[in-house]
């Protein structure tokens, strides 16, 4: 990239005049998804910005290369006496990758970093401290000091709680300074899930508020090794999903390695009403009641058109959510061929004297027991989202309003015990994470085995 394009692409992503100074000064030319980066780390200045930037995806893509330049050439330079903590796994590591780091990219620094402290210290008064960890008790030495920023490279080794403690080092008393972090990561890893509704989902959905993410391939970094290339573009299965082309729908252990985001997952658009229609509902009280409106077109594809989900609710609240639901959609409970309910919803629970499917039934909605063979379930969701990979087609779409199950679908997990079936998995205390939205999708898919569309039967 010649100068003038560099200027030009810095100042098109937003990155202020100062900071492609302070670059320029040590010789640094940054990539455009790089420039992504800084320009986003920029904003965590604003009252209103971010102060989580991370950038994830694929390996190869220089993302740990941009963090440190970001905080040695701009934040520290421009703000004297910063305090920062750059965190990587294993602490050899993180110090080898640091020297080799000012070795050959910023030789003027090297000078000021003390081997012995693992400490970058700039004239400035600013400092870099490097932290490592071997495991995460490691990083509970870390947790309960004061840092003006964070980096966490590798950050998908690093387990929500581990994320969430290790924030709270995240404080300053500086005036005119916001602290905040950067990170980089890849698919998988034991913060996956964690990282993927932080960053991953508010950066589709267009609707980031506290975060920043930059998505990157091997293809964004022109200085990537031709070898390491080969190596990725060899790999298979999740392997080669997750390192080569950084999807973040796919995970060891995941159950639905079919599922692609881009395939399955589309805009919200109008549906013929001679369709096949149904719902299904999976019940609950503390874990969330979950229920589902679905139709079946001619040639056989079947949509998720919309979503219920709360928790702690009793049954006439979610039962008028529901019809408000159904007829938002222009339809009404009436319209529906069946509406299926797993087994919890026929039974009796305390000192109450009606099943949670009678009471459905005054507010006007009749339930029927859904066939909850779990291993055939789980068949009958693999069967429809095809193999886009294997040119098998898929028949199963997921209007994008549904944004519980589209969390939740990638998410599963393979059963250790019973690997022709999904892990159980309940919600945490935010009411994140859980299999309530596929129990209520696996309901309603298996009631295409009974439904008949004009005469004949679906299967």
């Amino acid at each position: 990239m010649s100068l003038r394009q560099f200027l030009k692409t810095a100042k098109q992503v937003g990155c202020p005049a100062d900071q492609v100074r302070n670059f320029r000064r040590y010789g640094y030319a940054p990539q455009p998804k790089q420039l992504q980066f800084h320009a986003a780390a920029r904003e965590a200045d604003k009252l209103d910005g971010p102060v989580m930037v991370a950038q994830g995806g694929s390996r190869g893509g220089a993302k740990s290369h941009a963090a440190i330049c970001q905080v040695a050439l701009d934040d520290c330079m421009r703000y004297p006496g910063l305090k920062w903590l750059y965190l990587r796994s294993v602490g050899s590591s993180a110090r080898e990758s640091f020297e080799d780091f000012l070795k050959k990219a910023l030789p003027v620094l090297a000078e000021y970093y003390i081997q012995t402290r693992s400490v970058l210290s700039i004239p400035n008064g600013s400092r870099i401290l490097l932290g490592g960890f071997r495991n995460e008790r490691d990083i509970d030495k870390y947790i309960g000091l004061e840092y003006d920023g964070i980096v966490i490279d590798d950050a998908h080794l690093v387990s929500a709680s581990k994320h969430d403690k290790i924030r709270g080092s995240l404080r300053t008393s500086k005036v005119d300074w916001r602290p905040r972090a950067y990170l980089t990561f890849n698919p998988g890893g034991i913060g996956h899930s964690h990282l993927k509704r932080t960053f991953v989902e508010p950066w589709r959905l267009g609707n980031e508020t506290d975060t920043r993410f930059i998505f990157s391939l091997p293809e964004d970094n022109k200085f990537i090794n031709a070898g390491y290339l080969t190596y990725l573009d060899s790999l298979t299965g999740w392997l080669k999903q997750a390192w080569r082309w950084g999807e973040f729908d796919i995970a060891a252990g995941q159950f639905f390695t079919t599922w692609r985001h881009n395939v399955h997952v589309i805009e919200q658009q109008s549906l013929r009403m001679h369709w096949t229609w149904w719902c299904a509902l999976d019940y609950g009280f503390t874990h969330p009641t979950t229920a589902y409106l679905l139709c079946r077109d001619d040639e056989g594809n079947v949509y998720v058109v919309d979503e219920h989900w709360e928790q702690k609710w009793l049954v006439p609240r979610h039962a008028e959510a529901i019809k408000a639901m159904l007829e938002r959609n222009g339809l009404g409970v009436d319209d529906m061929r069946a509406f299926v309910a797993g087994g919890d919803v026929f039974n009796r629970s305390g000192a109450s004297t009606t099943t949670p499917a009678e009471q459905y039934a005054e507010h006007g909605i009749e339930l029927t027991r859904a066939d909850m063979d779990r291993p055939n379930g789980a068949a009958q969701v693999l069967s429809l989202l095809g193999d886009v990979d294997a040119g098998v087609k898929p028949r199963l779409f997921v209007f994008d309003r549904c944004k519980r199950l589209i969390e939740c679908i990638p998410a599963m997990q393979h059963d250790p015990n019973r690997p022709e079936d999904v892990l159980k998995m309940d919600v945490d205390e935010d009411g994140s994470g859980g299999d309530d939205p596929y129990d209520a999708l696996r309901y309603g898919l298996m009631e295409l085995k009974r439904l008949v569309v004009q005469g004949v039967k679906v299967y």
